[in-house]
């Protein structure tokens, strides 16, 4: 399997929450992997969830995200530079 990757990811294990409909609808989500340009996010399930949102961390960071590639209990995000 060919990395697309342009960035390096490193594994993690924060806290944060998607964030859709101008932040009337959250879900909390565990961040397992990190870079610069995107991450690896753990939910319960992705149903319901758009293919862009914004992301926020527990410590208050926002970042906008596309979704790359979804399964049914993980995201895989790119970040956009509209957040």
């Amino acid at each position: 399997m060919q990395e697309r990757r342009t960035a390096l990811r490193r594994r993690t294990l924060k806290g944060a929450r998607i964030v859709v409909n101008n932040g009337y609808s959250t879900f909390d989500c565990i961040v397992r992997n990190l870079s610069e340009t995107g991450a690896l996010l753990k939910l319960a399930s992705t149903l319901g969830i758009p293919d862009n949102f914004d992301l926020v961390f527990d410590d208050g960071r926002r970042f906008a995200c596309t979704v790359m590639r979804r399964s049914s209990e993980e995201l895989g995000v790119a970040f956009s530079d509209n957040a």
